[in-house]
């Protein structure tokens, strides 16, 4: 007895489609960022304002330089209290991860699902021609799934 399928010829990816939903559609561009020269006690008072949890660390020309995160100013505080240093004086240039992981505005946004998941991050900067144009945050995936909760994700 041969099998029929009854599965039809797959349509093309149409702009708002899952194939086609970009990190750049759903990416943050109105980010609060923070200089190397700021000290520590200035990036957590702005974290405590902003209510956020990290940020990019950019130069004068917005290139990326470095990621500081609500863990790095934890270390910061714990090292400054072991050893009493005065955290006025912590610069963030001495305290923000340097090495950054980015991500392609044009990847698809349940790649970059993927990618968080594998990199245990909560945000991944987007740079364009060296320049920071933007951020992807976990949150920010999860906003493009409820968007698409009534559609297929293949």
């Amino acid at each position: 007895m041969a099998i029929k399928s009854y599965i039809g010829k797959r349509a093309k990816a149409t702009k708002g489609s899952s194939e086609n939903i970009k990190v750049s559609d759903y990416m943050s561009t109105n980010l609060t960022t923070f200089r190397p020269e700021q000290t520590v006690l200035e990036v957590m008072n702005t974290f405590i304002k902003k209510k956020i949890s990290g940020g990019p660390v950019v130069n004068e020309k917005n290139e990326l330089v470095g990621i500081i995160s609500e863990g790095d100013c934890m270390k910061q505080i714990s090292t400054s209290r072991y050893h009493n240093h005065p955290m006025q004086d912590a610069k963030v240039e001495d305290h923000m991860v340097k090495e950054v992981e980015t991500i392609d505005g044009e990847m698809n946004v349940f790649d970059a699902a993927d990618k968080f998941l594998n990199a245990k991050r909560r945000r991944f900067p987007i740079v364009r021609e060296g320049k920071l144009v933007g951020l992807i945050s976990q949150k920010d995936v999860l906003k493009a799934a409820l968007e698409l909760k009534g559609n297929t994700w293949k």
